[in-house]
């Protein structure tokens, strides 16, 4: 039951830092493309450990 409750926060966390990083990602983009793109990068990496997480 425990556990549960830890997965919905760690989730929440996720959400919110890849919602950071695309927001980041998408202000740098005409500054900056690499720096775009890893973030941009950075971001599906944590977007895959979400749908990880979701299917469980």
């Amino acid at each position: 039951m425990f556990n549960w409750s830890k997965d919905k926060t760690d989730l929440k966390k996720l959400q919110k830092q890849y919602c950071r990083l695309m927001k980041s990602a998408y202000n740098l983009a005409i500054k900056n493309k690499e720096k775009s793109d890893r973030l941009h990068d950075e971001a599906n990496q944590i977007l895959a450990e979400i749908k990880k997480i979701e299917h469980q």
